[in-house]
């Protein structure tokens, strides 16, 4: 089978969709694997690392696409990449299907097969393949980094011949992936830590981390999908969260956002007057900037100061970290090609639980979005 790597085009992103080492294990499977030039190079990948792991090379997408079987990308494709499919080529990547209905249908014109990486359901067996997980890791650690490089406060206490710094408070909202993971990195870094979450399993998963949790009257029982994520709340329950919150976050100096519900806006969890009444010089980075922000002042992709407090609202946070990101995500991406063959060839079958979950268009048709 061949299976080619692109380039990424968006300037933002640095990120490859394999790295070296998952070249190394596909081509000892016995698959053809094509990487455009310079594909890796700006995640620190360079093209030799790829000809030592049995991958050729191409000029260009046009002639890196060229024949594939399969094309391994990062973000969704332009409608100048789609151009390029050949009929009957299964697409793999990012493909954000609820904002890119005119993209599936291009791709069902041609029909090329896309599976979306972020569709992978969250069930055991499909662990190794969930790219929203691998990549929120990254989010969580970095997020408490770029709060730390902006706050006016240390996070550690210090005690030093100019006298005692006091550690400064971090309040991490959402203990999804990457909420923990900012959990662990603020500890680390000595923030004393607090966090709330809607979720009944995330107050343990908070107290094991050695933070404290908050509002914990506020958890229900059916606040959580079937997929592990928390459900939209009902609008008594938005005004008791905000309520806790509201009391919570003036004593804070650092806050991090990472409530989301999958396919829809950001729930707006922090108001301009919780704002206004948190310490100056305190900063909140915005995690969920990319679906409009848990905050009514962010501005997805600037920092912004208001009341005296920074808005930080990044956006692919992972790109920012590009090594060790197309590491966990070409790890992701691996183990999916390695489910979807049988027998050396590509295998659709829509039956399958993962592959029929991830398969947003096939034969010709728009399957979901």
């Amino acid at each position: 089978m061949r299976i080619s790597v692109l380039k990424e085009i968006d300037p933002r992103e640095r990120r490859v969709a394999l790295v070296p080492e998952s070249v190394k294990k596909l081509t000892a499977a016995g698959h053809e694997v094509v990487v455009e030039r310079g594909a890796g190079a700006a995640a620190y990948f360079p093209d030799a690392q790829y000809e030592a792991a049995g991958a050729t090379f191409a000029g260009g997408a046009a002639a890196a696409a060229r024949g594939a079987q399969v094309v391994a990308k990062v973000q969704r494709p332009s409608d100048g990449e789609v151009a390029l499919l050949d009929e009957g080529t299964s697409l793999v990547c990012l493909m954000q299907p609820a904002q890119s209905a005119d993209l599936l249908k291009h791709l069902a014109a041609r029909r090329v097969t896309a599976f979306a990486l972020e569709l992978v359901p969250r069930i055991t067996r499909a662990q190794s393949m969930d790219v929203l997980s691998s990549q929120a890791t990254i989010a969580g650690y970095k997020a408490v980094l770029l709060g730390a490089a902006q706050a006016a406060r240390l996070l550690p206490m210090l005690t030093t011949a100019a006298g005692s710094i006091t550690p400064a408070k971090c309040f991490v909202i959402g203990a999804g992936v990457a909420g923990l993971q900012a959990i662990a990195t603020a500890r680390r870094l000595g923030a004393v830590v607090s966090a709330f979450d809607i979720r009944p399993a995330a107050r343990e998963q908070v107290q094991s981390l050695g933070a404290s949790f908050v509002a914990a009257e506020l958890v229900a029982a059916g606040a959580e999908t079937a997929g592990g994520y928390a459900k939209e709340q009902s609008q008594d329950e938005q005004a008791r969260t905000a309520a806790a919150l509201a009391r919570h976050i003036r004593d804070m100096d650092l806050v991090i956002t990472t409530a989301s519900v999958p396919g829809r806006p950001a729930p707006k969890l922090i108001t301009e007057e919780m704002v206004a009444s948190m310490r100056p010089g305190s900063v909140i980075v915005d995690l969920a900037a990319e679906s409009g922000g848990n905050c009514t002042l962010t501005r997805p992709g600037e920092t912004v100061v208001a009341h005296d407090v920074t808005i930080v609202a990044p956006l692919n946070i992972p790109a920012s970290v590009p090594f060790h990101a197309s590491q966990m995500l070409s790890k992701n991406v691996l183990t999916f090609l390695q489910h979807v063959t049988k027998d050396g060839a590509l295998t659709v079958d829509l039956a399958d639980e993962i592959t029929g979950a991830m398969a947003v268009t096939h034969a010709g048709e728009v399957r979901r979005s």
